[in-house]
């Protein structure tokens, strides 16, 4: 089991930057692919990034491609995602989540989630 507990939300302007982090807690943080997801209010929760074991593989949501990127540091159980050019439709709560050995874009296939993280850009 791993528990996962983002940070590094905040209020910022449209075009600013932000990274937010994802620490997991266990020793076999890399067994596990991650996965970020966000969900704004009055809408579904929707794929952001995703990163595989090792941190090799990644992949993106096309809303985010090259404006957003997701790596890992397995020595620090941590993976972060960096937002950049950053617009008022990214505002949302952001999550990390977990699943053993392959990552996917469907949030039901990840057993383990954060709390959640809130972004909000201001236009």
């Amino acid at each position: 089991q791993v528990q996962l507990v983002e940070s590094g939300g905040g209020l910022v302007q449209a075009g600013g930057s932000l990274r937010l982090s994802c620490a997991a807690s266990g020793r076999t943080f890399s067994s596990y692919a991650m996965g970020w997801f966000r969900q704004a209010p009055g809408k579904a929760r929707e794929f952001v990034a995703a990163i595989s074991r090792s941190g090799v593989s990644t992949y993106y949501a096309d809303s985010v491609k090259g404006r957003f990127t997701i790596s890992r540091d397995n020595a620090k159980n941590t993976v972060y995602l960096q937002v950049n050019s950053l617009k008022p439709e990214d505002t949302a709560v952001y999550y990390c989540a977990a699943r053993l050995l392959i990552y996917s874009d469907n949030g039901e296939l990840y057993p383990y989630w954060g709390q959640g993280t809130q972004v909000t850009v201001s236009s």
